[in-house]
């Protein structure tokens, strides 16, 4: 069921892709902004559904891993399918109204150092310290803790610390939990130096703003879009099913009719027998640490 979080996050990445970013560019040849202020509203709302959607489905993917291999027994209960569709549903809701406010205060407004609209760290002091609070650091402290909890849980079975326990980690679940381990220290690595400046300004704004270099606002700006084509990157170079998959997508752009043939042939197959889920992938021979 972890898994449907991981295409939650794949889907919050690839919305900067569909409309946000096309702008930007288009903002980038004409050297400012010439679609009007509607687009500008609309690319810094998705462009915030983008951001907050992602940190949001990285913190649901952390308390789902750590319920999995911290809490095994109570993991099929907690994330059975209506409950998963639940907190997945939940995490977009809170996504939503963490960006509403916005239009309120009037923080989406182009900035032309970026070719962007997004959102504004002067307009309101105490309105930025919260965005920064709730949408970054109380997000990364709550997968902090999670992973923390999995790392101790990890070295004492590899260790045999506690001689009383009977967990079980597979490899399949260690090579899960790092790929989703360095996807979270990216995101924190990329966008960090954007929200610290964001609320170094906000506390002062009349003394730090003039002191933050131009170029390391940039920098730090565009190092938080990066983040968003990073997460592809990191699942196809950790994972194996992700990487096979990659091969097989450039393999059909290459040769097309290769997608047919695979269409078929799964059919064909699926009609002849049906596989056991005991060689499913995630059911390989567990390995004691």
């Amino acid at each position: 069921m972890g898994n449907i979080f991981v295409v939650s996050l794949s889907v919050a990445d690839l919305v900067v892709a569909v409309y946000p970013y096309p702008l930007i560019l288009s903002a980038i040849f004409h050297n400012g902004w010439t679609m009007g202020n509607v687009h500008c509203q609309i690319s810094g709302f998705l462009m915030g559904l983008s951001v907050i959607g992602s940190i949001f489905n990285i913190t649901a993917i952390a308390i789902n891993r750590y319920c999995y291999i911290c809490h095994s027994l109570q993991y099929d209960k907690l994330f059975n399918l209506k409950n998963t569709c639940c907190y997945l549903c939940l995490t977009w809701i809170l996504t939503v109204v963490a960006i509403v406010p916005n239009f309120f205060v009037g923080s989406l407004q182009y900035d032309p150092r970026i070719y962007s609209c997004t959102f504004s760290q002067t307009v309101s002091t105490s309105y930025t310290i919260t965005v920064v609070v709730v949408h970054f650091v109380v997000p990364l402290s709550i997968v902090t803790f999670c992973y923390l909890r999995i790392w101790v849980l990890v070295i004492q079975v590899k260790h045999r610390v506690r001689q009383d326990c009977k967990q079980k980690l597979r490899a399949a679940d260690i090579r899960n939990f790092l790929t989703m381990f360095v996807v979270f220290v990216l995101f924190a690595v990329c966008w960090g130096p954007l929200n610290f400046i964001g609320l170094a300004v906000s506390i002062n704004p009349s003394k730090v703003q003039p002191h933050i270099p131009e170029w390391l606002f940039v920098l730090s700006y565009f190092m938080a879009y990066f983040n968003s084509c990073l997460n592809a990157v990191i699942y196809g170079l950790l994972n194996q099913n992700f990487r096979k998959e990659y091969k097989r997508i450039l393999l059909t752009l290459r040769t097309p009719r290769l997608l047919f043939i695979d269409v078929s042939k799964g059919g064909t197959e699926g009609m002849k027998s049906k596989p056991s889920p005991a060689v499913t992938n995630n059911n390989q021979a567990e390995i004691h640490l």
